[in-house]
């Protein structure tokens, strides 16, 4: 089959990669529709995080049951399935109490190489939500959003408690950014401030349901928040980045007693104690349990009360996955979505 593959900073390659077989019986083995590149993905492309020789790409996945193990029960073969960038069980404690992604048995699904033609996916009965009978097309772009960007938008929303009579603030204008905007929005916040410097990413935000954009980064960025909320900073902000500086942007630009959820992918992050005792600010995050979510996620979908796919602003064959990332690295596009 065919499949992305990372060979060093800035080198991706779509070549011949083993078609995937059934390697345990919880087991499935799906005929990718789409899949996608992340941002995430931009770290060890840029090569600010180290990738172990050739690496499978791709994490976000779509696609049609083609194979089972003898002991999956909760998806058949011709299923139209989403699966979580986590693999999980979906019965352990910590599953049960709703953080699949740190399941007791969790397999990071990214090390198959979702951007492939195929895909075995581990623990399918944890892992996989079918959807109630085989999508539209101008569906696709929605469900695959749901595989991370905007479960982990949720997540981000929920987090940091986004709800009626909230002012959410959302540092980050990417593909998860973004989502957690239109999650904020779902989950009745008051006043949606999102923080973005580019005019496309903004008309965005305003569709996904922000009610001000903030140019202003950094110390810039805090004190106009400030200003916009009475001197207190906003009840809920959702760090969409994992840079030092939009971690300390999120926490500066939240009220006493507010709440951050972080899902952006942390790097070189420290956080100054006394900065973090003082805020008096709760801080709730890490890699979102998705799962929790794709029932809700995809029944909003299905019946076309949020379109996420709206972040996917390029669309390209498997072949042309390196342009993706290219795209993607040089910020002429939000995020791609790659199609076998």
């Amino acid at each position: 089959m065919r499949g992305a593959v990372l060979h060093g900073p800035g080198d991706v390659r779509v070549e011949e990669r083993e078609k995937p077989t059934l390697l345990a019986p919880t087991d499935a083995i799906i005929k990718v529709t789409a899949a996608c590149v992340c941002g995430s993905d931009m770290w060890p492309y840029r090569g600010i995080e180290t990738a172990p020789g050739p690496m499978p790409m791709g994490h976000e996945y779509v696609g049609v049951v083609e194979e089972i193990g003898a002991d999956v029960r909760n998806v058949e073969v011709g299923d139209f399935v989403v699966g979580s960038f986590w693999a999980s069980d979906n019965t352990c404690p910590i599953c049960q109490a709703g953080y699949q992604s740190r399941c007791v048995h969790a397999e990071y699904v990214g090390m198959n190489g979702a951007q492939a033609e195929y895909l075995r996916v581990p623990q399918a009965d944890g892992t996989l939500v079918a959807t109630p009978g085989q999508p539209d097309e101008d569906l696709v772009p929605s469900l695959l959003a749901a595989s991370d960007v905007l479960g982990t938008g949720w997540f981000g929303a929920v987090a940091a408690e986004a709800g009626p009579g909230k002012t959410v603030v959302v540092v980050g204008d990417g593909a998860v950014g973004l989502s957690a905007v239109l999650a904020a929005q779902q989950l009745g916040a008051e006043r949606i401030i999102a923080m973005s410097r580019h005019e496309s990413r903004q008309r965005l935000a305003r569709e996904f349901g922000a009610t001000d954009i903030v140019a202003e980064r950094g110390d810039e960025g805090v004190a106009r928040i400030k200003e916009m909320t009475d001197g207190l900073g906003a009840h809920s902000v959702v760090e969409a980045v994992g840079t030092q500086e939009s971690m300390l942007q999120a926490i500066q630009s939240t009220r006493a007693g507010g709440h951050v959820g972080f899902v952006g992918v942390t790097h070189d992050v420290s956080l100054p104690g006394e900065l973090l005792f003082f805020s008096a600010v709760h801080l709730h995050g890490g890699p979102a349990p998705v799962r929790q979510y794709l029932p809700e996620l995809i029944d909003l979908i299905w019946r076309r009360e949020i379109d996420p796919g709206k972040v996917f602003d390029l669309t390209l064959p498997l072949e042309e996955a390196a342009e993706g990332f290219a795209a993607m690295d040089e910020r002429r596009a939000v995020k791609a979505m790659l199609r076998p």
